[in-house]
């Protein structure tokens, strides 16, 4: 019989976490809650919370309540939306992640300063929640560098302070790095901020020495997450027989044939209940494979 085991430091991170029990316990004292986008970039998880009366909604629909209270899920906002907020009489639920929370007044304080006006780079994904709560605390003027390629975006005879999306690699950040300095004009100040969780980079190591501890990997994430693929693709640049899954309803028998071990992983948006149930699917399937094998 296969050996199938969980990764036991996947999952939520303590930001997600936090946000989702700061839903659930106004979910138990209310029975409904209004969410600005995704608590989470998990469908399963975002739809166990609506069935207890969360209800997700867009910036456009947020501009239209009144007298409500509504969550913000911890890749946080800008200003505006707070301002937004006290004018619609909203009572705010702030689930931002603590680590966002700095980098955000790190980055209003570059841009607050009166004794360098830098130019305010930030390496992160153009579009992604938590980076336009970032541009955000600039007034929209910050640069965001998605790759080497943005980097043409910048101006390189103007001083820049450059952060990165707490969620990006620590190999990315420092390829960043590199190039700025290597196409910096002489004598124009840099200044490089590693604004990177800790608590997400080092999941990168671990879960390669789970992929290579393993003869079959199933990945669990949700389509919308791009820390997700990101550490997906990271397991299967390790073990080729990694396979990524959103759900148990989506695991091919097939992938399990002879395997010996079986490894089971996933995103800091990955719920654990959503692990343990690819588990159980992957158990029936190697059972019933022994049966029918004789």
């Amino acid at each position: 019989m296969a050996v199938i085991e969980i990764d036991k430091d996947s999952g939520f991170c303590f930001g997600v976490t936090a946000a989702i029990g700061k839903a659930e316990e106004q979910l138990a004292e209310s029975g409904s809650l209004y969410c600005l986008g995704d608590i989470v970039h998990n469908s399963d998880e975002v739809e166990r919370l609506m069935s207890k009366g969360l209800r997700t909604i867009t910036h456009e629909q947020l501009a239209s309540l009144h007298g409500v209270k509504v969550l913000l899920r911890a890749h946080g906002e800008p200003p505006s939306t707070y301002e937004l907020a006290r004018r619609n009489n909203i009572d705010i639920i702030d689930a931002t992640c603590p680590v966002v929370l700095k980098l955000q007044e790190r980055i209003k304080s570059t841009c607050d300063r009166s004794d360098w006006h830098p130019q305010i780079v930030i390496y992160g994904k153009l579009g992604h929640a938590e980076v336009n709560g970032l541009v955000g605390q600039t007034d929209g003027r910050a640069i965001v560098v998605e790759d080497l390629n943005g980097l043409d975006k910048i101006d390189f005879n103007r001083d820049i302070a450059l952060y990165s999306q707490t969620t990006k690699s620590l190999e990315g950040f420092r390829s960043i790095i590199d190039e700025i300095q290597r196409r910096i004009a002489p004598g124009v100040r840099f200044e490089s901020f590693d604004t990177i969780c800790r608590r997400v980079s080092n999941r990168v190591e671990h879960l390669k020495r789970f992929a290579a501890d393993h003869e079959v990997v199933l990945f669990v994430a949700g389509s919308k997450g791009s820390n997700g693929k990101i550490l997906f693709n990271h397991c299967h640049d390790i073990n080729p027989r990694t396979y990524l899954i959103s759900n148990a309803g989506h695991l091919d028998p097939e992938w399990l044939d002879g395997a010996e071990t079986i490894g089971i992983c996933g995103a800091t948006s990955t719920p654990r209940w959503l692990m343990e149930q690819v588990r159980d699917r992957a158990a029936e399937i190697i059972s019933r494979n022994c049966v029918d094998n004789g």
